[in-house]
């Protein structure tokens, strides 16, 4: 029998979690190709359990090429790819099943997926994007990029259910990896396209090399060509200018991110934070409201965080409301925080200053 999926995956060091991501998606897949990039632990034992397609891939400090690599020894007309520290549940595992149909139907050339990468106590994700999930291995470009590699969007491109879950490994702390990456190539000569431009802003930003960071978001804002980077490097260099003291220049290029796309609940929240800082509770509260009503623009690739369209400017316009002398309204956008998420440490904080005040029953 053909294959239809073949999961590929790239590992190096991985025996914490190789056999949960494997155990969430083997019954899912007709081939598991696991590459190898030098694991000094178990990782290769525990990836025999599960297949014998196993390779050694000699690292070059580029992702792509390894990648490109695992894709190569791939037989199946359509590939998944996961990395390690990936959760796939047993809901997920019974969409992707079900979506099969539709790659032998449909023969789409990508299938996007969301990837949930950071979650509140509960388990529900606070941030998540879309990205390239399933390929269709005849008709992929292949990915590109040392670092934060991507494949190209390319052909007939389909939608899933279909969602990944990131698992932090115990333990294990990547700190600068990606950021020396990005130098040990810049050193040697390589120059940065507009998206590495902006993923290269974000490493700085990250391992606190502020000024840096400043000026190479800056030059991602104005050049990068896709809507959504440039307004997550908007929202980047806005941070960036926070932690250097540079309000004013932050709220400008929060405000500047609307020339790209409409506005983002992030945004919103982050200008709203400002005017709240200065006490000015009025101009905050008209953000944060905005915030509420603004859109979920993930299916576009954004870098989405639900919290900001709900918990977050909720429990902001609680504190706004208050510091504004509007009690009945700062109760009201308690009480809604508190349905949504009645253990969020700042809706249990505001639950105890308004009881204390004799404000709650």
């Amino acid at each position: 029998m053909d294959k239809l999926i073949s999961l590929c995956m790239i590992v190096r060091d991985e025996e914490k979690v190789l056999a949960r991501a494997l155990d969430g998606v083997k019954d899912c897949v007709d081939e598991i190709v696991i590459v190898d990039t030098g694991s000094r632990d178990n990782t290769k034992r525990i990836a025999e359990r599960y297949t014998d397609r196993i390779f050694d891939f000699e690292w070059c400090d580029d992702f792509a090429a390894a990648r490109n690599f695992s894709f190569s020894k791939a037989e199946g007309e359509y590939i998944l790819w996961l990395d390690a520290d990936d959760i796939v549940t047993e809901e997920n595992a019974r969409l992707l099943n079900e979506f099969k149909p539709r790659l032998i139907a449909e023969k789409p050339d990508a299938v996007m997926c969301r990837y949930d990468i950071a979650f509140a106590e509960d388990g529900s994700p606070t941030y998540s994007y879309i990205r390239e999930r399933i390929v269709r291995r005849e008709t992929c470009p292949g990915w590109v990029g040392f670092v934060h590699e991507c494949i190209a969007p390319h052909g007939k491109i389909a939608f899933s259910l279909f969602t990944v879950r990131h698992g932090a490994t115990e333990g294990k702390v990547r700190g600068r990896r990606n950021l020396d990456i990005y130098q040990r190539h810049i050193a040697a000569g390589a120059k940065l396209d507009n998206r590495n431009m902006f993923y290269y802003g974000r490493e700085l930003y990250s391992n606190n090399l502020l000024l840096e960071a400043e000026a190479v978001l800056q030059k991602a804002v104005d050049t990068e060509s896709w809507a959504v980077n440039r307004i997550e490097a908007s929202k980047v260099l806005a941070d960036c200018k926070i932690a250097l003291g540079k309000r004013d220049e932050a709220l400008t290029t929060l405000f500047g991110s609307f020339r790209f796309g409409e506005p983002r609940a992030a945004v919103l929240c982050k200008i709203g934070t400002i005017f709240k800082e200065r006490r000015r509770y009025k101009e905050a509260i008209y953000w944060f409201t905005a915030a509420l009503s603004a859109k979920d623009f993930s299916a576009l690739g954004d870098f989405d965080t639900p919290e900001s369209r709900t918990i977050i400017p909720l429990i902001e316009l609680t504190a706004c409301y208050w510091g504004d002398g509007d009690e009945k309204r700062a109760l009201e956008c308690h009480r809604t925080a508190r349905s949504i998420r009645h253990d969020h440490p700042s809706v249990v904080y505001n639950e105890k200053f308004f009881r204390d005040r004799g404000l709650l029953d």
